[in-house]
């Protein structure tokens, strides 16, 4: 895979079963230079599986995984054990991910936006700053492509959007590609290129306003899908913390951002 349009990485008819149940079925994606790709799907669709055979940790029973030559992955997972027990600073963790400066540890996390947690127990840190922390980790390999597996998980969500503004902005200053997994319908089809719907197979895949017109798109997330239109079409509204739409201004509403 060479060339300047070719993908970072892409599976080819790729099939996986665990304990004698199909968890993958006939996959295929690509992630390109510069591309956010969004993994969305009910819990059980394959959705970690399917990052686990890209990442090379688990062999696929049928299929290919490509890759272009010398492909630097960053990897933020779902989640991470975090010891109170056992001191360890923020910069201590990032650390860990292999040699490295503490300049450039530091730089990491300016980045991402948590230079003041550098000396903070890693323990002790709220979900929006071990996101960033994680993300800064992920950024020392200085990766082609970055896996993120809900990257907000654990965040509010005036966090969740920040977050998701952060990511943007890496991959446009990078020109890295993203791939990440996601249950945060609400908000995800505004930051994303591309999103695939998984449910085992690949139920439908394009840009976020095709995919939520699609009709197994709509059976899978029904009512969930009718209010989501409104996230790829006219930004005229906000929403309550539990994603009811209400007009901008009423009490509790978050304007969301235009794509």
């Amino acid at each position: 895979m060479q060339g300047p349009d070719a993908p970072l990485i892409a599976a080819e008819g790729v099939s996986l079963a665990l304990d004698g149940r199909t968890v993958l079925a006939s996959i295929d994606l690509a992630v390109h230079p510069g591309e956010i790709v969004t993994l969305i799907g009910p819990n059980g669709a394959g959705k970690t599986s399917l990052v686990r055979v890209l990442l090379g940790l688990v062999r696929p029973d049928e299929g290919r995984i490509l890759r272009r030559p010398n492909l630097k992955i960053g990897y933020v997972p779902q989640q991470v054990d975090r010891d109170p027990v056992l001191p360890l600073q923020a910069d201590r963790f990032l650390a860990l991910a292999g040699p490295t400066t503490r300049a450039r540890r530091q730089a990491a996390l300016e980045e991402v936006g948590a230079a003041h947690v550098a000396r903070h127990p890693f323990h002790a840190l709220s979900g929006g700053e071990l996101q960033r922390a994680l993300l800064a980790r992920a950024l020392l390999r200085d990766p082609d492509l970055l896996v993120l597996d809900e990257p907000v998980r654990g965040v509010d969500v005036g966090g969740q959007i920040a977050l998701y503004d952060l990511i943007d902005g890496i991959r446009k200053r990078r020109g890295c590609g993203v791939l990440m997994v996601s249950h945060d319908l609400h908000l995800v089809m505004a930051a994303t290129d591309q999103v695939v719907c998984l449910n085992t197979h690949v139920c439908c895949a394009g840009h976020p306003e095709a995919v939520t017109r699609h009709p197994e798109y709509r059976a899978l997330f029904g009512s969930a899908a009718e209010r989501l239109a409104v996230y790829v079409h006219h930004h005229d509204h906000a929403h309550a913390l539990a994603g009811e739409v209400l007009p901008i201004g009423e009490a509790g509403g978050h304007p969301h951002p235009h794509p």
